[in-house]
């Protein structure tokens, strides 16, 4: 549809199964395949006064004094240094976009005026996220109400504009006119061509072509469907009931801390403990307590449901697969995949069944590992059965060593290791800038210039990292305004109204900010601009920076001349693809060193990085949660018998290494059933390409500016306007892949998932 805003949809979520990065639990095998030591000599750009300001920037910010009168207005913009500002550009924004539409209305009067279609489209789609994305923005990370409300409230009115003009009938019709005329697609450039089509199946997907009543019921089931997911997301995140723990089945806690005050509590009190499901409490117990018992209880108030909870999610997997009926396809499953890398269900079976054929081994050899030690902590003659209560418990949550001794690491001294690792592959750094009094909405924002070697400044990264009140949680990479050209805009084309012209033109000075033309490329374009949002307590969560910087690097490179394509708007199931691949650059010993600003060259051991077996663990969980996410959102949801709890149980009790635990409902909790419904696999998915094309292209050479740059031209820099399989194929140099069919899709799935970092909750 018109609104491809990224706003939160690189965002982490809760309830992510946890990747735990673990380590210090050997079979013989695992042992034996640890990499003798070694010693490596690898050559680096040394650190550049840019890279040593990083480090002051972050690790000593200067504690100036900011005027409470703006000099400019967020993000450079100076139109916008008070709350009722952003409500203002809101309704200014709402009079040109009316304007726009009513020509794109008219276009059929014209030939050249067809031949502007898909531009003006794109524009109109900018001039609404533009301002949709920045009200998102400030909605979660603004520290001042007044602000909030006031964003609120122009986020709000934009979105019900925009969901007008999604299910648009004489806009539907006039972009069918365009893509019906030969002579006028022969003349879109491939990217125009690819946005048109994503224009196309969107609205498409809005039930535009259906008879009034049932448009009408489109419209019904999908508020039902919004409604719904709210309230699932929000029984999702309830808290759990308590759990009764006796005193005497606390005996032995391993944990020393924690797990003495609970034992002094329980001595004192000579009560029954309750514990809370989530709380530190229960996460102390299922890793430290010997007894099973109280695991076990923690396990199953942890995984519990009311039966109003599962009838919400029954409900609105009913109500999406009524939806998907109502547009003529199978299933939500058949809908959603149409445009998506795997394009049908079957072809994510194909790849989640030849994940989990290649997956399995690995976990039941970690599992057997794990009844071994189950089998000696209680003294039994025969291996035990694992229950699900038993993983943390039996696997330790001690992280093994990075590869080589790291330099202490400080938020500067990791983004100055960003910025050496970009600019070795790339020829792009970061540069630390100065931000003008009311450009930034906290004093902990830094803002920093991404520079190209050859083109200068390609866009801006502000970073708010640190955890505050009333900020929202998790980390997030926030597209705030795209990249998109705009030399060819012809606004004068877009007309006026009397009376109206001093709001057109406060619309107008706002997308002008931060437009450039660039040396040695045609055109004027409008540069991307990012926020990082995180909620570091301490500077020291290097994966997280490294995952998010993946995606605000394909922001930057990903310049395209249509913003609906440009940078991370492209398939759910590939945006993950940069900022995964990013995570394996910190298995490199040469990449590591970067962060020692002294060194310039490595001379390190190798060998101190080992596999933690209890990954493949986690890994075959996850895709067991996929499949179960294709379950739910297949044909089968419509039949009135339609258990979700027993169809979970039938697949890990079928397909599963854990047994299920009867009275437990997990998929209550599994929140990514409504914002990435029928796409749970992209992760997996993109986790299996990010492992090849590290094993494949960066693994001898890291910091080889040659495979930079064949990354940077075969795949950032099309953004979402070029087939995904068409990327990936020309960057492993596998032309099998290019159809990306069903066989396609099984090869990926026959590919290992390794030299992965896994941690929880990143997006």
């Amino acid at each position: 549809m018109l609104a491809r805003s990224a706003k939160k949809a690189l965002a982490a979520n809760p309830s992510k199964p946890k990747f735990r990065f673990r380590g210090c639990l050997f079979s013989q095998q695992d042992a034996r395949q640890t990499r003798a030591l070694a010693t490596q000599v690898q050559h680096h750009l040394p650190a550049s006064v840019d890279d040593r300001a990083l480090i002051n920037l972050f690790d000593n910010p200067k504690s100036s004094f900011r005027s409470p009168f703006a000099a400019t207005g967020l993000f450079g913009h100076p139109s916008l240094t008070q709350p009722s500002s952003i409500i203002s550009l809101a309704g200014a924004t709402l009079i040109r976009a009316q304007l726009l539409t009513d020509r794109i209305l008219r276009a059929r009067e014209s030939r050249d005026e067809l031949a502007k279609v898909v531009k003006n489209l794109d524009r109109l789609s900018d001039m609404l996220c533009g301002v949709i994305d920045l009200a998102e923005l400030v909605r979660n990370a603004h520290p001042d109400q007044v602000w909030v409300d006031a964003a609120n409230r122009a986020y709000e009115s934009l979105c019900e504009f925009m969901n007008v003009l999604n299910t648009h009938v004489g806009l539907y019709k006039v972009l069918k006119a365009v893509l019906s005329d030969p002579s006028i697609v022969a003349t879109l450039s491939p990217e125009a061509h690819q946005t048109a089509l994503i224009f196309w199946r969107d609205f498409e997907k809005s039930a535009i072509d259906l008879p009034p009543a049932e448009r009408n019921k489109f419209v019904s089931l999908s508020s039902d469907i919004l409604i719904l997911g709210r309230k699932f997301l929000e029984g999702a995140n309830a808290p759990r009931p308590p759990t009764s723990i006796k005193p005497s089945e606390l005996a032995g806690l391993t944990d020393k801390g924690m797990g003495v005050r609970l034992q002094l509590q329980a001595h004192f009190t000579q009560r029954d403990l309750l514990v809370y499901p989530g709380s530190m409490q229960a996460h102390m117990i299922m890793r430290s307590a010997p007894e099973e018992e109280p695991r076990r209880r923690v396990y199953l108030a942890a995984n519990s449901s009311t039966p109003e909870q599962i009838e919400v999610l029954e409900t609105l997997l009913r109500k999406r697969a009524e939806l998907a009926r109502l547009v003529g396809r199978d299933s939500f499953a058949h809908m959603t995949l149409a445009d998506k890398m795997a394009k049908t269900p079957d072809n994510v079976y194909n790849f989640l069944d030849a994940l989990m054929k290649h997956t399995r081994p690995f976990a039941r050899r970690a599992l057997h590992t794990l009844s071994q030690r189950k089998q000696a902590h209680h003294g039994l003659s025969s291996l035990p059965i694992i229950q699900a209560w038993d993983r943390d418990f039996y696997c330790p949550p001690e992280p093994p060593a990075p590869p080589i001794p790291l330099p202490p690491l400080t938020l500067g001294t990791v983004f100055m290791g960003l910025s050496r690792l970009f600019q070795n592959l790339y020829g792009i750094t970061l540069r630390p800038a100065d931000s003008a009094s009311g450009e930034v909405w906290h004093s902990d924002v830094h803002k920093l210039e991404v520079v190209d070697q050859d083109k200068g400044i390609i866009g801006w990264i502000y970073a708010d990292l640190f955890a505050r009140r009333g900020k929202a949680s998790g980390a997030a990479h926030y597209t705030v305004r795209c990249s998109r050209r705009t030399d060819d805009d012809d606004v004068r084309g877009d007309g006026t109204i009397e009376g109206a012209e001093w709001r057109i033109r406060e619309s107008e000075e706002f997308d002008a900010v931060k437009r450039h033309r660039l040396p040695n490329e045609d055109g004027v374009f409008q540069l991307p601009l990012v926020v990082l949002l995180c909620e570091f307590s301490r500077p020291s969560v290097v994966l997280t920076l490294f995952h998010e910087m993946g995606h605000a690097m394909h922001s930057m490179i990903g310049r395209t001349e249509y913003q609906n394509v440009a940078g991370t708007r492209c398939a759910t199931d590939f945006v993950e693809l940069p900022s995964i691949l990013m995570e394996h650059f910190l298995n490199s010993p040469t990449v590591l060193s970067l962060f020692d600003v002294d060194e310039s060259s490595t001379v390190r051991q190798i060998g101190n990085h080992h596999s933690d077996p209890c990954h493949s663990i986690d890994t075959y969980s996850q895709i067991l949660l996929a499949a179960a996410d294709q379950i739910y959102h297949s044909p089968g949801v419509i039949d009135p018998s339609f258990n979700s709890t027993l169809e979970l149980a039938k697949l890990h009790d079928t397909r599963g290494l854990i047994p299920h635990v009867p009275g437990t409902s997990f998929q209550t909790q599994f929140g990514h059933l409504f914002g990435y419904g029928a796409t749970y696999y992209s992760y997996l998915f993109d986790r299996a390409i990010a492992s090849r094309v590290w094993r494949n292209v960066f693994t001898g050479d890291p910091l080889n500016r040659e495979t930079g740059e064949k990354y940077k031209h075969e795949v950032l820099r099309y953004g979402g306007g070029k087939d995904p399989w068409q990327m990936v194929s020309a960057l492993l140099n596998a032309p099998e892949l290019a159809a990306g069919d069903a066989e396609a899709m099984r090869q990926v799935g026959e590919w290992k998932i390794e030299d992965d970092v896994g941690q929880p909750g990143r997006h």
